[in-house]
């Protein structure tokens, strides 16, 4: 009798599929506290803890849930009521309506850079970390929020900032707005100098100058927000991007009235599918002129720049769910008498997810501690800011389609099921790649910001003192100094010769060498209060598979490191001679 129960578990199939729902996304992950703690500091971290520990289980609970909803019923265009009336209503399930009301008013994730005694910038990216590990397609629109109401600061009239900051700062859900970036056109593409929609003034009936646009934008998420930033040629303005200038379209006039723009219609989009993006039609739309002619493009650069920002900031989420999962099956999955964590051939595909999902978080910190100090004028920062954010989102959102494909594989079948979070992970990863400059424009911005702009020197600088201060062991730190010198001097050469068929190898080697030198420096910081130099172990992975020779055809011996590895699968602590033992032979 007392086998009863078991058999009853063998026949429904439960015992041997593991899932993963409620487990917390923030105590599961035992690397995110101490990082998070070594860049905010005691204090800082204290203070936000509960509320990452809330949101930890909240977003693998409830919020994944909603998700999943969310996903399998897209939003619907409803053009006319039934008598006809033009209303451009577009209609959201209730359950990413609840998820909005999460991200906007609970958490103020797109509000919360732009309050009074503002948290550090890593604050809101790391519950963002956690919230698009339940949902991704929302964390579009709350970036673009944020972003919209930084470059209205920077570069708005007094009279503009006045009028929208409140409620773009606002968490009040039924009066706060939502911000978007509509800049995509058919013709031009990623060439952003052929955008041929146009904005001409006129004389409004006070007197006062007034800007109307006309044209197609092709590609626009969150179609209905309530501001939206917006690059159009102003009349008699020279062609190129010298002729660009940067607007702000709100959906309703002052009066009341809804602005002179249509949204033709929704995309039906692979990934990303829970948030609406359209077409739209400007017909001559009341628009306020952002800075001044000219400029537009390097304006709207800044809000550019911090989307991909918030791209590789969702990359690293993502992996880190896909991780997450995989970690769960093979550690609660048996096959052929043993747990799946238990085959080397499963821990070696762990480790391959884990490296780029660890490469991605460390790289969103550091940005976002940099930022911090660029927004209060530090120039070297700022320079570093410049070039990491290209190249964060360049290679992490590349890392996170093959890691969310990796993670649906270790669940198996199951796993390409869509009652389950893979094939999401996975439709959703492929955006990030293709959003805000695809690959190769981004790579090219990366050596664009390396020569023209300093940004590769900045960044030489900053490294080198990381790893002085750090007080690593002189073997790993002389082996990081080594590999980041040659990736620079890669990219430098790529950059300088203008070798644009190089310029994805040069950055790639570039973003492997400066998280390899970050995540040693966080050992070292990390160990201060606890021996683990779990990353310091994990740069030395990154050095050894990403950026010394191998011969492609020589068979792996065994790993005399085999007991240090699992440890880094099962993601407990290391000490220093354990993370020395996987320094690669020079």
């Amino acid at each position: 009798m007392s086998d009863l129960p078991a058999v009853a578990a063998q026949a429904d199939g439960s015992a041997n599929i593991p899932d993963s729902r409620g487990i917390n996304f923030f105590t599961s992950d035992p690397g995110l506290a101490p990082l998070l703690r070594s860049y905010l500091g005691d204090a800082a971290y204290a203070a936000i803890e509960p509320q990452l520990v809330a949101l930890g289980q909240r977003a693998s609970d409830e919020l994944d849930a909603l998700a999943l909803v969310a996903d399998h019923n897209p939003p619907t265009l409803k053009q006319r009521t039934r008598r006809g009336e033009p209303i451009q209503s577009i209609e959201k399930h209730p359950d990413y309506v609840a998820l909005e009301r999460v991200a906007y008013a609970d958490l103020g994730l797109a509000a919360m850079s732009h309050r009074d005694n503002a948290p550090a910038p890593l604050v809101k990216y790391a519950l963002t970390y956690l919230f698009v590990q339940a949902e991704f397609g929302l964390c579009c629109p709350v970036s673009m929020t944020d972003s919209l109401t930084r470059t209205l600061r920077r570069f708005g009239s007094p009279e503009l900032i006045a009028r929208y900051l409140p409620m773009l700062a606002s968490q009040d859900f039924d009066t706060l707005y939502q911000g978007a970036m509509f800049m995509t056109e058919q013709a031009a593409g990623s060439d952003v100098a052929r955008i041929a929609t146009r904005a001409t003034k006129e004389r409004g009936a006070n007197g006062e100058d007034v800007w109307r646009l006309h044209g197609d934008k092709w590609f626009c998420s969150n179609a209905d927000a309530d501001l939206a930033m917006v690059l159009a040629r102003a009349e008699d303005a020279p062609p190129g991007i010298k002729g660009l200038a940067l607007f702000l379209l709100p959906k309703k006039l002052p009066d009341g009235t809804r602005n002179s723009y249509r949204i033709v219609r929704l995309k039906d989009k692979l990934g990303s599918r829970s948030m609406a993006s359209g077409e739209i039609v400007l017909e001559g739309a009341q628009a306020y002129l952002i800075g001044e002619v000219g400029r537009g493009f390097h304006q709207m650069a800044d809000m550019i720049n911090m989307s991909r920002l918030s791209n590789g900031v969702r990359a690293a989420g993502l992996m880190r769910r896909a991780l997450t999962e995989a970690l769960h099956v093979a550690r609660h999955r048996e096959a052929f008498g043993r747990k799946l964590i238990e085959m080397p051939l499963m821990q070696r595909q762990l480790l391959k997810m884990m490296l780029p999902a660890e490469q991605a978080r460390t790289m969103f910190m550091q940005i976002a501690t940099l930022l911090a100090r660029a927004d209060h004028g530090d120039e070297l920062a700022a320079k570093c800011v410049r070039i990491l954010t290209p190249l964060v989102k360049f290679r992490a959102c590349r890392d996170a389609r093959r890691v969310t494909g990796d993670a649906m594989e270790v669940r198996g079948g199951v796993g390409y099921i869509e009652e389950w979070s893979d094939p999401r992970l996975v439709r959703d990863a492929h955006l990030g790649s293709i959003w805000e400059g695809t690959s190769n424009i981004v790579a090219l911005d990366v050596a664009r910001a390396a020569k023209r702009e300093g940004a590769l020197d900045a960044l030489a600088r900053y490294v080198r003192a990381q790893l002085a201060e750090a007080g690593l062991p002189e073997a790993s730190a002389g082996l990081l100094r080594a590999a980041f010198e040659r990736a620079g001097a890669a990219l430098d050469s790529v950059a300088e010769c203008g070798r644009d068929e190089s310029v994805r190898q040069a950055a790639s080697a570039l973003y492997h060498a400066t998280t390899a030198a970050f995540m040693a420096c966080e050992a070292a910081q990390i160990s201060r209060g606890a021996q683990d130099y779990r990353r310091l172990a994990l740069a030395h992975l990154i050095v050894r598979h990403k950026l010394l020779p191998r011969d492609p055809l020589a068979l792996d011996e065994r790993d005399a490191s085999a007991a240090q590895l699992r440890a880094l699968v099962d993601e407990h602590p290391l000490p220093l001679a354990d993370a020395m033992q996987l320094l690669p032979a020079q």
